[in-house]
């Protein structure tokens, strides 16, 4: 071959190889050069953090970029706020930022990173990266917040079930979840014995019916647990993992760890209980005879009432007048209400009011408003028996009835009845 031919057939060569990758890049779809992944955020130290977060990652091979998409953003510095929080109006906003920033920031606040490929075909990364856009765009990045029901990992998991031709929700919808809905809750806020207490009591019965996986997975958690297990059937009808790996990117320290299984609570709001109403009784058998006592049992039933009253002033306010419908169906407002707010002013009486008989008088009405909440709980115990009430409220009746048992009028009661009884029984016995 003379030096002519070859310098023909190398540049015939070059041309058909920059050509067939030319022809190869364009044949390729736009998802090829997408790798889809979804970050679950460990709990972080404000209460709103506590349950956790989701992120939805896109990182493009064409443009170089990695975004972390974000479903949870909100600002104490909207209009309204606190307003809307409070009726259940709370607007959230998504948001894509750059991941590497993102995730150095959960680093650096000491949170559980953990990141998952997913294992999907270039039509459906295709589908999903559009539908992210698409939701940042102003008309539509806003949106009013759930708790269970809409919320950042919602919206994350609504993109992949739609990418995956609606297979996460067909099995999710149809497998029985791990622990209702206030047991997942209460799984994350077991290690502050205010807010999980709090917490409980305001939410009412609709989250005490069995879960679904499908409500389960408004936890990031519980999102990560089923990527790891589930597997879809793709257009040719291979079954697949839908995750394809999974990376471990920050482990945090010293926090306190998310209990695999709820715990038994009761038995702690009950031996809680019993100090008050032990400390109560104390109170009331020294007032008989010093000043002092009967002014510290006087003010014990107001700080009682106020917290208490307040506490049901709440529940009754999110049961009756707002969105939270996970706070509608409380029977705790039964025996828990404003009412309580009453012993606030009758307590400052009966502790400094220098007129025994306004005291006295003060004294009777305290013990018939204890009266009556220890009657509504065991009232809110009875009615369980009946399928419409179902509400796991043991945790609240646990804390409440031993110290409202022992300021009632019921010990007096149950002591006359005694007292009758054995006169009786000396009576027939003579």
């Amino acid at each position: 071959m003379n030096r002519n031919a070859a310098c023909v057939l190398f540049i015939v060569t070059i041309f058909l190889s920059a050509f067939g990758k030319t022809f190869a890049a364009e044949t390729k779809s736009r998802g090829d050069y997408l790798t889809v992944k979804i970050a679950v955020i460990g709990p972080g130290d404000e209460l709103y953090f506590w349950w956790g977060h989701l992120g939805l990652i896109i990182e493009d091979e064409l443009s170089g970029t990695s975004k972390f998409y974000d479903y949870g953003v909100f600002s104490f510095d909207n209009e309204n706020f606190f307003l809307n929080f409070a009726f259940g109006r709370l607007l959230y906003t998504s948001t894509a930022s750059n991941t590497g920033d993102i995730l150095r920031h959960y680093i650096m606040t000491n949170r559980d990173v953990t990141v998952y490929t997913l294992n999907l075909s270039a039509k459906q990364k295709e589908s999903i990266m559009r539908a992210a856009e698409r939701n940042i765009l102003p008309e539509y990045r806003d949106y009013l917040y759930n708790h269970f029901s809409d919320n950042c990992v919602t919206r994350i998991t609504n993109l992949l079930d739609d990418a995956l031709g609606g297979q996460l929700y067909g099995m999710a919808e149809n497998t029985p979840g791990r622990f209702t809905l206030r047991e997942h809750v209460r799984r994350h806020t077991y290690f502050s014995p205010f807010w999980d207490w709090l917490l409980s009591f305001i939410m009412g019965q609709n989250i005490d019916l069995p879960s679904t996986v499908k409500q389960e997975m408004f936890l990031p958690s519980e999102v990560g647990r089923v990527l790891q297990t589930f597997y879809y059937i793709d257009d040719s009808g291979v079954k697949k993992p839908v995750t394809d790996s999974v990376e471990v990117v920050n482990i945090s320290k010293g926090r306190p760890a998310v209990l695999e299984k709820p715990r038994i609570q009761w038995p702690y709001e009950l031996c809680l209980g019993s100090a008050i109403a032990l400390a109560l009784l104390l109170f009331m058998l020294m007032s008989k005879k010093y000043k002092s006592w009967r002014v510290l049992h006087g003010l014990s039933q107001s700080f009682l009432g106020l917290v208490f009253g307040i506490a049901g002033t709440v529940a009754l306010f999110m049961a009756f007048f707002t969105n939270h419908d996970y706070s509608w169906h409380n029977i705790n407002v039964i025996f828990l209400n404003p009412l309580l707010l009453a012993a606030v002013p009758l307590g400052l009486n009966s502790a400094f009011s220098r007129g025994e008989t306004r005291r006295a008088l003060s004294a009777k009405i305290l013990k018939g408003l204890w009266t009556y909440v220890f009657l509504g709980g065991v009232f809110t115990m009875l009615i369980k028996l009946l399928p419409a009430f179902y509400q796991q409220n043991q945790v609240s009746l646990a804390l409440v009835l031993p110290f409202a048992f022992t300021l009632s009028f019921i010990p007096a009661w149950m002591g006359k009845i005694l007292v009758s009884l054995l006169t009786r029984a000396r009576g027939q016995r003579s």
